[in-house]
């Protein structure tokens, strides 16, 4: 197989919108660089290889995802459906999408040329190498962040609420961190590339920050650059109901803190891998519509009458959004609900272990049942890839309600029809 890899700083020279949080202004400096990543894998020919990129922005607008995936398949080679452009979630980042504040649109025209360039890096520098992939655990970074009341209403791990009035999480963390490892065949010991994927919101640094950051995985890929000496590069997972502690350690501290023991899991996690000169690398991709939300007549009054008293203004929360946020999506969401929304998934594998990519945040439990039905040993979901639908939340929490459920926009049936193409896009690559 050939592997090559490439790394470009994007840190934006300028102060920006950030996006993740709704913040009141721009922001005022930088604490870490940001980086964006690629990986190229081939088991022959460039148009049968694969591109992973991993980018330190918040998500991807799928329109600038499909400039980028077609400008870098003229420059060289990799079919657009074989390249996943994935987001690392930091939510200390430039506004790539404008979820709450306008897009950057200066930085994103800029950012589209930087990762067509770093995809082009990674194809013109692939040589002979070997692979394998392995299977650890991290369980104490992220928490489940929906939790049941006494009352019966479900609130979020980062609203203050008396604990003594908590039941409990209302679902179990995916631990797993996914490790993908590739080394030169001339030369073992010297690491190309370590690919790792684990599920986890990287928003350390709440809405009061307004200093750019990478935030943990930045941390943890820094680490690992200099522990085995080639690229390290993050990719997060089916990571809709997964967070960090919301009410401690929303510091640079706790930035080093989740970082260091995420590094030391990929770490530890590395030392039991063989990588292999003749893992075979096959893979396909699939494109297909998810039914939108529909807002009820009842939400839309509820919506139109508190417009009429925000006068549409959105203000700035640490976390989680406010009514006045929701109501001017249930409006949005009401015009466009005759609509379906497109999705894609590229899907690769290394040898037993498979690699599928996701354009939004599935609810943990969806991406642990793809992981358990899957036809591989190990599976791994590239979550935030190739653009953003939001929030994909399972039928059982939407009955519950809860942040993320309020604020999802495809309907009931997205979770099994997500599911159902997603498995079937594995059984067609397990074939190969």
């Amino acid at each position: 197989m050939q592997a090559g890899t490439g790394r470009i700083e994007i840190t934006p020279t300028t102060d920006v919108w950030m996006d993740g949080m709704i913040r009141a202004h721009r922001s005022v400096g930088v604490h870490d660089p940001l980086f964006a990543r690629a990986l190229f894998l081939s088991g022959g020919a460039v148009r049968d290889g694969f591109v992973v990129v991993s980018a330190d922005v918040c998500t991807f607008r799928e329109a600038d995802v499909r400039a980028i995936r077609r400008a870098a398949e003229e420059k060289t080679g990799v079919p657009a459906g074989h390249i996943i452009v994935a987001a690392t979630h930091t939510h200390s980042g430039p506004a790539t999408f404008g979820f709450f504040n306008s897009a950057e649109e200066g930085y994103v025209r800029e950012l589209i040329g930087h990762l067509v360039a770093v995809i082009e890096e990674a194809v013109a520098g692939a040589k002979p190498a070997a692979a394998a992939c392995g299977s650890g655990r991290e369980d104490t970074i992220s928490q489940y962040r929906r939790l049941l009341a006494e009352d019966g209403h479900v609130v979020m791990n980062w609203e203050p609420y008396p604990e003594e009035r908590i039941v409990g999480p209302l679902g179990t963390v995916d631990p797993e961190v996914g490790v993908l490892q590739i080394v030169d065949v001339a030369d073992p010991k010297e690491a190309i590339c370590v690919l790792f994927n684990h599920a986890g919101h990287p928003n350390v640094m709440s809405g009061d920050n307004y200093r750019i950051s990478a935030d943990y995985p930045g941390c943890a890929a820094q680490l690992l650059d200099g522990e085995f000496g080639g690229l390290s590069m993050f990719i997060n997972g089916a990571q809709g109901t997964m967070d960090i502690d919301g009410l401690r350690d929303r510091d640079w501290e706790g930035v080093d803190r989740i970082g260091t023991a995420l590094s030391r899991a990929v770490i530890e996690t590395a030392r039991d891998i063989a990588p292999s000169e003749a893992a075979a690398i096959r893979g396909s991709h699939v494109r297909y519509a998810l039914p939108s939300r529909k807002i009820t007549d009842a939400e839309l009054a509820w919506a139109q009458e508190t417009l009429k008293q925000t006068g549409g203004s959105v203000r700035a929360v640490a976390d989680g959004v406010g009514e006045d946020y929701k109501a001017a999506l249930y409006k949005e969401l009401r015009e466009a609900q005759q609509n379906d929304i497109e999705v894609e998934q590229v899907c690769f594998a290394v040898d037993d272990t498979a690699f599928i990519s996701f354009p939004g945040e599935l609810f943990t439990e969806i991406g642990i049942r793809i992981k358990a039905e899957s036809p591989f040993s190990r599976t791994y979901i590239l979550g935030l890839a190739n653009g953003s639908v939001g929030y994909i939340p399972t039928r059982k929490a939407i009955e519950e309600g809860g942040y993320a459920v309020d604020t999802r926009r495809v309907d009931a049936n997205a979770e099994e029809r997500i599911v159902r193409e997603s498995l079937a896009l594995l059984r067609e690559v397990r074939k190969t």
